[in-house]
């Protein structure tokens, strides 16, 4: 074979596969594709660590445990890290355990238990971009409690895993009324913990969730959220050009934020959570993404990617 004619072929699939590893979702080998937990990394924990307890305010929620934060390094996909404070403590999340819903009504759209309409499509969209109460508990009622709490239980995802804490529940209507499935460990009708939804984040973003056009669909819904407090505040000051996929949630004191950013510049592409049970939650979750980017640069993985 003409030795030129090889070399176009190599650059051509070469190509290929960096642009694969840019696209969301990623196209990783599955054996590189290792369980979150699995991918703590001691030296970004121990950064993120020294940045979070520099804040008197943080250190004091932190050690109460009224805090939790959660990141996964994803500037090099296929050597991904991990770090958590309060990881495995379960609180009440508010409406960030949309996301569960999101996924129970995919799994079930993949099943033929639910018919994907049109007022289905919209209202998973509402639900997540505007956080829409209305919709939500449409949505619930579609699907029903059993089919949400089993998805978050099946083996295939453990998002909620009452052996690690616990993990994302939805047993309750938005806004009141009906019956309600609260999970057993706290009795929370709404509950989270950052390492799980950190895991879903992971999984989504490897095309993971239900399968890979429907980890596509949910990541197009997450996509552009309508509602720019919290995380997305500062990610629009930072970095206005990132691809941003996210769900909040907050209720009196309780303050949440989940966020997948995806960075034109491969520096800034990582999976951030946070669980507050503070009154100024809104402006701590503001606050929480310059030092965790502190300490991601901290972290070997920067200088990979330069």
């Amino acid at each position: 074979m003409d030795t030129r004619f090889t070399f176009i072929i190599l650059l051509f699939l070469c190509c290929g596969i960096l642009s694969a590893q840019e696209a969301l979702p990623l196209s990783l080998p599955n054996d590189q594709i290792k369980p979150l937990r699995s991918l703590v990394d001691n030296k970004l924990q121990m950064s993120l660590e020294n940045q979070l307890m520099k804040n008197p305010k943080w250190k004091q929620l932190i050690n109460s445990k009224k805090m939790a934060v959660g990141v996964v390094d994803l500037r090099d996909p296929r050597s991904a890290t991990f770090a958590s404070i309060n990881g495995n403590h379960m609180m009440y999340a508010a409406s960030l355990p949309k996301i569960a819903i999101l996924l129970a009504a995919m799994d079930a759209i993949e099943k033929g238990t639910l018919k994907e309409t049109s007022e289905v499509k919209k209202d998973m969209q509402l639900m997540i971009s505007k956080s829409d109460n209305k919709a939500s508990t449409r949505m619930i009622d579609r699907i029903g409690y059993d089919q949400i709490e089993s998805v978050m239980t099946d083996p295939k995802y453990e998002f909620y895993d009452e052996e690690t804490g616990g993990g994302l529940w939805v047993g309750k209507r938005y806004g009141g009324g009906g019956d309600t499935n609260r999970e057993p460990l706290k009795n929370l009708s709404h509950a989270a913990t950052v390492t799980q939804v950190c895991r879903y984040y992971y999984l989504l973003a490897n095309g993971k969730l239900v399968s890979r056009e429907r980890s596509s669909q949910m990541l197009d819904i997450l996509e552009n959220p309508a509602l720019h407090h919290k995380f997305v505040n500062t990610l629009n000051i930072l970095a206005p050009d990132a691809r941003i996929f996210r769900k909040s949630g907050s209720w009196r004191t309780y303050h949440s934020d989940s966020v997948l950013v995806w960075g034109i510049d491969k520096n800034r592409r990582y999976i951030l959570v946070a669980l507050i049970d503070d009154p100024s939650g809104e402006q701590i979750i503001r606050n929480l993404v310059r030092p965790v980017e502190t300490a991601l640069k901290n972290t070997k993985n920067y200088k990979k990617v330069n």
